[in-house]
C-alpha cells in the first residue's frame, strides 16, 4: 500500500472546495430549513480561500499544508463551519509527524485527530446531528478496512461510503447541538447540513487518492 503524498493531499482539497461550489445552493438550503441559511455560501467562501492559498503559497509538507487550511477557515469562514473544520485541519497537522508523505495508517491517525478536535470544540457526539455524525462511522470503516488490509483507496471508499450512510441518518434526528436545537422537536425530518458537507470531505478524500493509486 503505497503512501498518500503532498500532491493527492492537495488535490483532496481542491476537490472538497469543488464539491462544496457544487452543492452550494443546496447546502445552504439544507441549512434555511434548520439553521442560518449560510453555510453553503460561507463553506464556499472558506474553501475558495483555502485554494488561494494553496496557489500563492504552496505547502512544503502535509503539516504545513493542514496548518495552511485550518488557519484560513478559522479566519474566513463564519458561523460555526469555519471554526469546526478548521479545527479539524489543524488538529490533523501535528497527527503528520512532519511526514513528507503518510503512510495510510498515519493518513488515518491524523484524521482521527481531526475528528477529535471537532468533538472537543462543538461539544458533540454521534447521534446530536452534527458533522460528527458523518465523521464518526466514515473513520471507524476507514480503519476497520486498513486493518483487513485493502488499499487506502478501497479503504477511502468504504469511509465515504459509511459517511453518506451518517449523512443520511442525521434526517429523523432531532438537534442536540448548534443552531438547529433551538427548534427541538421540529428539526427531525431535515438532513444536517454539516453532516452533508462532511460527508462531501471524505468523498473527496477517496477520490484523490483513488486519482493516486490509478484505482
Amino acid at each position: 500500500m503505497g503512501d498518500v503524498d503532498l500532491d493527492t493531499l492537495q488535490r483532496w482539497l481542491r476537490t472538497f472546495a469543488a464539491s462544496v461550489a457544487e452543492q452550494r445552493d443546496a447546502l445552504t438550503a439544507l441549512d434555511a430549513a434548520i439553521g442560518d441559511a449560510d453555510h453553503g455560501a460561507n463553506m464556499h467562501r472558506g474553501m475558495t480561500a483555502v485554494v488561494e492559498g494553496l496557489d500563492a503559497t504552496p505547502a512544503s509538507d502535509p503539516a504545513a499544508l493542514f496548518k495552511q487550511a485550518g488557519m484560513t477557515l478559522v479566519k474566513s469562514v463564519g458561523g460555526a463551519s469555519g471554526p469546526l473544520y478548521g479545527t479539524l485541519f489543524l488538529r490533523m497537522a501535528p497527527a503528520t509527524g512532519g511526514a513528507a508523505t503518510l503512510d495510510p495508517e498515519t493518513f488515518a491517525k491524523a484524521l482521527r485527530a481531526g475528528l477529535e478536535g471537532v468533538v472537543a470544540r462543538g461539544k458533540a457526539e454521534p447521534g446530536d446531528k452534527t458533522m460528527v455524525d458523518a465523521l464518526t462511522p466514515a473513520l471507524d470503516a476507514l480503519d476497520a478496512a486498513l486493518a483487513s488490509g485493502r488499499s487506502p483507496a478501497e479503504a477511502l471508499r468504504a469511509a465515504s461510503a459509511a459517511a453518506d450512510e451518517g449523512r443520511d441518518a442525521t434526517t429523523p434526528m432531532v438537534a442536540r447541538k448548534g443552531r438547529a436545537s433551538y427548534l427541538g422537536e421540529r428539526s427531525a425530518g431535515h438532513q444536517d447540513p454539516g453532516a452533508t458537507s462532511a460527508a462531501l470531505l471524505v468523498a473527496a478524500a477517496a477520490t484523490a487518492v483513488a486519482e493516486q493509486e490509478g484505482a
